[in-house]
């Protein structure tokens, strides 16, 4: 299931300089995420975890990573608590594990259909699998 977002926010003016290429990739992404009913736009790690605490396991939700050199961070509600994964932005794709997209939205769809068979292991996660 999906956390329910809040009303989509403007464009995020901290993201660092682009080519053009990649903003192209990186506007259009958010637009696609500032649509759906799981982004939350600038909520803090712990603001994000303490919403899934009280949500069914598999719960996730998007939000701006307060890391400097990732954009985005996937929080998920795991067996144990909620944890938080960076997704990456290099050379115009977003990157979580070994699935990449240049879209954020089909990268976790990737990644749902990817873990029914093959569950992701973060160091984050104390070993217990994402699926």
């Amino acid at each position: 299931s999906i956390l329910p977002s809040p009303a989509p926010p403007s464009l995020p003016d901290r993201f660092r300089m682009f080519r053009s290429c990649e903003w192209e990739v990186l506007e259009r992404s958010l637009n696609i995420l500032q649509a759906s009913d799981f982004y939350w736009g600038p909520l803090s790690v712990g603001e994000a975890h303490a919403k899934l605490q009280r949500e069914p396991v598999g719960t996730y939700l998007v939000r701006d990573s307060s890391q400097g050199n990732c954009l985005f961070s996937l929080s998920v509600r795991m067996p144990t608590g909620p944890v938080s994964l960076r997704i990456s932005f290099q050379e115009g794709y977003f990157r979580l594990k070994n699935w990449f997209s240049d879209c954020v939205v089909q990268l976790l769809e990737l990644v749902v259909a990817g873990t029914r068979n093959n569950p992701l292991h973060f160091d984050e996660m104390g070993g217990t699998p994402l699926v």
